[in-house]
């Protein structure tokens, strides 16, 4: 993954053009409520604006106040985050798994870009684990949230993958766009103990990190890759057929000229790839 791939990653959005889409924005759009109460997060940017207008949550008066965010906050916030974000992949591979052993067919690639997926995002949560432990309200927090957000995610799978999948893509715009803001609050000197500090041993082996390239920022940039993936992967099995359609992200294509899903960030579409471009 080179830098200069990570530092072109962009916020971007999705426009919800069918009513599962409409769901999926509107769940999102719950739990970033939820997620921001939870971690005191409040960030005053034009973007974060824009982000709540998309999602419907503009007049969410707490987003915009005029608390700071603090080291301590931003590491709360990416732990929830991440908490949740480790459910969805390996929710729908061992439904996808079950529901190949029942078939007698194969998956077609889906499976293992998903747990894929589920594991890089514990890698993440991993990682932050490693910088702040949360406090007893928080553990709390999350026990309840993973409780409530399995089940929910686990049935909604069983009955609706697709918008299942549209939810996840929306969920990692929003995790772009938190990595973006504390990426530029790093830049801006608003966060002084992380203008130095090195990334846990941990980050550095899983994705062998670079000597002189180890700090907060560049940690930052590889988890927000990461994200970005997940937000272009996600929206584009959400176009998909998904009993039958193969992972374009594991497929082999004759035209190597044509830019074609891959598991790199070369060829990131933030919206996803159509149907139509990779069957």
């Amino acid at each position: 993954m080179a830098p200069p791939d990570m530092n072109a990653i962009q916020v971007a959005h999705r426009e919800k053009k069918t009513w599962s889409d409409v769901w999926a924005l509107s769940m999102v759009s719950l739990l970033r409520f939820g997620m921001d109460t939870a971690t005191g997060y409040s960030h005053p940017t034009e973007e974060a604006k824009k982000m709540g207008s998309w999602l419907g949550l503009s007049k969410v008066k707490s987003w915009f106040g005029p608390s700071p965010m603090t080291e301590r906050k931003w590491l709360i916030r990416f732990l929830f985050l991440e908490s949740v974000a480790g459910v969805p992949g390996m929710v729908a591979g061992s439904v996808r798994h079950l529901h190949s052993l029942r078939r007698l067919k194969r998956d077609n690639g889906w499976i293992e870009t998903l747990l894929e997926e589920a594991y890089n995002e514990r890698m993440h949560l991993l990682t932050f684990m490693k910088m702040a432990e949360p406090g007893r309200f928080m553990k709390t927090m999350i026990i309840g949230a993973q409780g409530v957000f399995y089940n929910m995610f686990f049935m909604s799978y069983l009955f609706f993958p697709r918008a299942c999948h549209r939810f996840v893509g929306y969920l990692e715009e929003e995790a772009v766009l938190t990595y973006t803001r504390a990426i530029h609050d790093i830049e801006a000197g608003r966060l002084p103990k992380w203008q130095k500090l090195e990334a846990p041993e941990i980050a550095v082996k899983y994705w062998n990190m670079p000597e002189g390239h180890r700090t907060m920022r560049d940690l930052l940039l590889y988890i927000r890759a990461d994200e970005a993936k997940h937000r272009e992967v996600n929206h584009t099995l959400g176009n998909l057929e998904q009993k039958n359609d193969p992972n374009p992200f594991v497929s082999e294509y004759e035209d190597p000229v044509r830019p074609h899903p891959s598991k790199g960030i070369e060829n990131i579409k933030p919206t996803g790839w159509n149907r139509e471009e990779v069957i």
